[in-house]
């Protein structure tokens, strides 16, 4: 339980120390928020999927964990794109931030300690983070760049819409449509590192630390952010996106436990700490990447921004609730 209780109050350290320097900033200052998530999507973030897939038990991970956290993800995602499409009525874009809110978990920095200290092994965490970040993310960045675009063409008139049909027809927009999703940084660098880690490949010492370093800056450089998206706004404080938040959070908190517990037990065949680990990481708030990506690519991203907000705070009793039940 310490490691539950460690995790949560790093994050939420680090966050308000974003919030209390946002709001410090002087009025004439620029915004660092956009420059501060250009580092993070290109560089910090690339180079700690690599230090963390390259070390990780490669074998374990594939063949059970990763398959659970997916099926898991998927089922989320699913859960509620199926209910904002059918209750909610909301674009393709809104529901897609939505589905990523409700099935992203935030394995990289709170999912960490959590696996080190109350599981006693980094497996399941590493496993979460291979699911999302080479299926669910190259996804969902195809959807959000898709449906970006869309947006764009129909803001800029009829024209511009009926030019952008002509030119994704063409096979060379096509290629890129395809390639795209999984051209972007992080999952390069999972990529990447998943292939350092399957044939042994280690990076000299002289590469290595600086890689490292840079890696490790990756946590606090985003919940510092995240810190700052918070400053002068209020959780459920924007008009018409309120359902949307807490449907989205209700799937995060309440139903992917739930789904962990009935893949893990009665698909997977897990049991003990093993079971413990696969609920643990599904209960997990949802990740500050959402805010990340739907905001790199002009989605609705304060849906990503109070989802987090209030998972990063309600999943706490949460996550307790499993470890006093299953630990």
């Amino acid at each position: 339980m310490l490691g539950v209780i460690e995790g949560f109050a790093i994050v939420m350290i680090i966050a308000v120390v974003g919030y209390v320097f946002a709001a410090l900033r002087r009025n004439g200052d620029s915004d660092p928020k956009t420059a501060l998530t250009s580092v993070i999507y290109y560089v910090t973030n690339p180079a700690l999927m690599f230090i963390l897939l390259a070390e990780a038990p490669v074998d374990e991970v594939l063949r059970t964990f990763a398959p659970a956290a997916l099926l898991i993800a998927v089922a989320c995602g699913a859960l509620y794109a199926g209910l904002s499409f059918v209750f909610f009525r909301r674009s393709a874009a809104d529901a897609a931030v939505g589905a990523m809110s409700s099935s992203y978990a935030n394995a990289g920095n709170i999912g960490l300690p959590i696996a080190l200290y109350a599981v006693g092994s980094s497996t399941p965490v590493v496993s979460v983070l291979v699911a999302q970040l080479l299926i669910l993310a190259p996804a969902y960045i195809a959807v959000f760049s898709f449906t970006g675009r869309r947006r764009a063409a129909a803001a800029s008139g009829p024209g511009a819409l009926a030019a952008g049909r002509r030119s994704r027809a063409r096979p060379l927009a096509l290629l890129s449509a395809v390639v795209r999703p999984f051209a972007n940084p992080v999952t390069l660098a999972t990529l990447a590192g998943l292939a350092a880690a399957l044939t042994g490949f280690r990076l000299p010492p002289v590469l290595w630390e600086p890689v490292s370093l840079l890696g490790h800056a990756s946590v606090p450089l985003l919940l510092l952010t995240f810190g700052m998206s918070l400053h002068g706004q209020r959780p459920l404080g924007t008009p018409g996106v309120r359902t949307e938040v807490l449907v989205s959070s209700a799937v995060k908190l309440l139903a992917a436990p739930l789904l962990g517990y009935a893949v893990g037990r009665w698909i997977f065949g897990l049991e003990g700490l093993d079971l413990f680990g696969v609920v643990v990481m599904s209960a997990l708030p949802t990740a500050q990447n959402v805010y990340l990506f739907s905001h790199q690519f002009g989605m609705k991203s304060v849906i990503a921004r109070d989802v987090v907000f209030l998972t990063s705070f309600l999943s706490f009793p949460v996550i307790l609730l499993a470890a006093v039940l299953l630990a």
